[in-house]
């Protein structure tokens, strides 16, 4: 009796093991560009039987459902909205352990980190796959301003960026004409000692509440005839750096 019980058990356990598989996936995160496309790669080595298969992928911060192989095909209509006809199975490669997934017109909402689940009759698995965005720092507000001389006007400098604020090393604008340093943010500080003279006490960033936006706009008080000309706001992350231009021209008030 207790033979018969050992010989069940280890038939039973011989085919569990025989059965199990193992998911890969990247070890590291998938970097891509908003806009593009990406494949998130989930794979065994040997094909699965496809009888009663099962391949679930899942974003994990929200266990949103973004696609879905069930009863031997693909299940589109299971799909979160926001995946709909963007995610794509291999479809051929099903049979041949490929559960791969495409991504295409990635979003910023689509970062984060995905879960290839793969069920079979006998057994699971899982792997996680990272998305990350492309570094990239873009800088905008280049426009003309005119004004009258004693009127305080606004340059304009935003940082449009998936870099935190306190990634940011230095913001700096200068006159370009005549290569002055009007005023300098630096590791987080804003050194007004290093404006030009002809500046100092008369230009400023906002807020630091408006900075933590990435809004870096200088405003220049009491305007002068000499400050007419082009500025550069100049902005530099690590490796990256990007910059806008402003022009201000400045008019007389005329009395009659």
């Amino acid at each position: 009796m207790e033979t018969a019980l050992m010989r069940r058990f280890y038939l039973f356990l011989s085919v569990v093991i025989c059965n199990g598989f193992h998911l890969h996936g990247p070890s590291d995160p998938l970097i891509v560009q908003l806009g593009g496309s990406v494949m998130l790669p989930c794979f065994v080595e040997t094909p699965l039987p496809t009888e009663e298969l099962e391949v679930e992928w899942k974003k994990t911060d929200s266990e949103t459902l973004v696609h879905l192989w069930q009863d031997g095909e693909s299940r589109p209509e299971s799909q979160n909205q926001r995946y709909h006809e963007r995610a794509h199975f291999f479809t051929e490669e099903i049979s041949h352990g490929n559960f791969s997934l495409f991504l295409t017109n990635v979003t910023r909402e689509d970062v984060g980190v995905y879960k290839c689940a793969v069920y079979t009759k006998l057994d699971s698995d899982e792997t996680l796959i990272e998305i990350k965005e492309t570094e990239r720092l873009i800088v905008s507000g280049g426009h003309v301003i005119s004004a009258y001389a004693g009127e305080d006007v606004t340059l304009n400098c935003s940082v449009d960026s998936n870099i935190p604020l306190e990634n940011i090393e230095e913001v700096s604008w200068k006159k370009m004409d005549e290569d002055i340093l009007v005023l300098l943010y630096q590791e987080g500080e804003v050194l007004t000692d290093s404006s030009h003279e002809r500046y100092r006490d008369r230009v400023e960033f906002f807020s630091a509440e408006e900075r933590n936006k990435g809004i870096f706009s200088m405003r220049l008080r009491n305007a002068e005839p000499e400050d007419k000309g082009l500025y550069i706001c100049e902005v530099f992350s690590g490796a990256l750096s990007a910059n806008t231009t402003v022009e201000v021209l400045l008019g007389k008030h005329f009395y009659l």
